[in-house]
């Protein structure tokens, strides 16, 4: 199955007839508006009364380049130092950080440990340092930390083995991540530890200097696994206010001992079932017995289709425990990774999209501005817009100027080219040899036991022995 790719389309009229022919609901600005009224660069008022300077949002990526006990490395620096100099003035948690060591999705991922309280805050002044360094001005920059727990795919000492902490036994995930039937599931009283955990870690982020932090509700980390807990029993799972218990204990929590810490919560919005490598390495559903699939949040029991019914009621409870802030993302880059990060190139682990990567482009643009409609009270960012490359910036500025957000986030595009974000507010054409292509070795590298990095775009990593590592593997399945 083979679709066109992004920089074979020379202007805007050939991408427009492409959606149009290819019947895809992804609308653009054919021209981008620059000056001090462009969309993009208006400032955005939050209810406590701060102002974020423009609409460009840095999405949280994990780097695989922490050190063992869990403090940012050389390389963790040097990509927040990014983060700070592209221009963007919300920075949504720039990375997810552990709230305790089991709960690492890798043995190199960033803890928030007392230990360590002193190296993150520098991490958080280095990338302000750089934004002063590049734009003067650092009044209008919000950043915050993105707090998790990995739950299901917790691997906190060994690259290679899952040590996961599952909320119940989940028939295809259980198979397909070779979770034994009798493997324990995390109790009602561990769970409460846990949330004591997470409200630790919020006071420590303040501590360092964050303005808000993250509560991870997405890509089948331990948060979105809660909403899917159909069938656990007790306080955690089976209807929605016992499914949703977890954040808003935390939340609770968070009032009550760190006052003025702002919350944001980052989502997935919607799932699928898993997918797995079919015919031609296309990817297809996982099989499954029985007449409903009832383990998609946001799902509507096909498996692969969408129902935002209970995503609406999870915004109104935002909205309710005055959380002002989400973030829009969907499914999982461990079973259904073209549904939140549409590629022309899958990772090692993948397999060859299954649609149009712009359909993905579109569910997630579409399915954000539904939800920006039902709460237009709450401050909404959008995600999955570099696989739009060159048309990032159009499409994202007919995003926020319809209301179908308030800002547009970025991640893998932010590894390769983090100033296309200040190059798009000063009206200055884009460096097209710099854009994301979706190669997709910034999640090869990790799924092997490397760093994270743009490596066929950054001259940095090109340079850097994993480089003839990855390319080693990529050719010859191995390093």
């Amino acid at each position: 199955m083979t679709f066109r790719r992004i920089a074979s389309f020379k202007t805007s009229s050939d991408f427009r007839a492409y959606l149009q022919q290819s019947n895809i609901a992804l609308d653009f600005d054919d021209e981008l508006i620059t000056g001090a009224d462009a969309p993009l660069a208006l400032p955005y008022r939050l209810p406590n009364g701060f102002v974020v300077g423009n609409r460009f949002c840095v999405l949280p990526m994990e780097g695989w380049d922490g050190t063992p006990d869990g403090c940012p490395s050389e390389l963790t620096f040097r990509r927040w130092q990014h983060f700070g100099a592209s221009g963007a003035k919300l920075i949504w948690g720039g990375e997810a950080v552990a709230v305790r060591h089991d709960g690492r999705a890798n043995p190199n991922q960033l803890t928030i440990s007392e230990a360590n309280l002193g190296a993150l805050a520098s991490l958080r002044a280095g990338l302000v340092a750089a934004h002063a360094q590049s734009f003067g001005d650092t009044r209008d920059l919000l950043i915050g930390l993105q707090l998790t727990h990995s739950g299901r795919f917790c691997r906190p000492n060994d690259k290679k083995r899952l040590e996961p902490r599952i909320l119940y036994h989940h028939p295809v995930l259980d198979r397909k991540f070779g979770v034994p039937p009798d493997y324990p599931i995390m109790t009602d009283d561990e769970i409460k530890r846990l949330i004591d955990d997470f409200v630790i870690a919020a006071q420590r982020a303040q501590r360092a200097g964050f303005a808000f932090v993250d509560i991870k509700h997405c890509h089948s980390y331990l948060g979105h696994e809660f909403l899917s807990a159909v069938d656990r029993p007790g306080d955690y799972g089976g209807s929605f206010q016992n499914r949703t218990r977890f954040l808003r204990e935390i939340v609770a929590g968070i009032r009550a001992n760190v006052p003025g810490l702002e919350i944001g919560v980052r989502l997935s919005a919607f799932d699928f079932i898993a997918f797995r490598s079919g015919a031609n390495g296309v990817g297809e559903p996982e099989p499954f017995d029985g007449a409903r699939y009832r383990y998609a949040f946001g799902g509507d029991g096909t498996g692969v289709g969408i129902d935002l019914t209970e995503p609406k009621k999870f915004l109104d409870l935002l909205a309710a425990d005055d959380i002002k802030m989400v973030c829009i993302t969907g499914g999982s880059p461990y079973y259904n990774p073209h549904l939140m990060r549409p590629a022309t190139f899958p990772p090692s682990d993948g397999y060859q999209p299954p649609e149009d990567p712009l359909v993905g482009v579109a569910r997630m643009v579409n399915v954000t501005a539904e939800l920006k409609k039902h709460r237009p009270d709450l401050m909404v960012v959008g995600s999955a817009q570099s696989y739009l490359q060159e048309f990032a910036p159009n499409v994202a500025q007919r995003v926020v100027r319809t209301g179908g957000a308030d800002f547009a986030g970025l991640g893998r595009m932010m590894l390769a080219y983090p100033e296309m974000i200040a190059d798009v507010l000063a009206g200055r054409p884009l460096q097209r040899k710099r854009i994301c292509r979706t190669f997709s070795d910034c999640t090869t590298a990790p799924r092997n036991g490397m760093v994270s990095g743009c490596y066929p775009l950054d001259e940095f990593y090109k340079q850097r022995p994993e480089a003839k590592e990855l390319d080693a593997f990529k050719h010859h399945g191995k390093g």
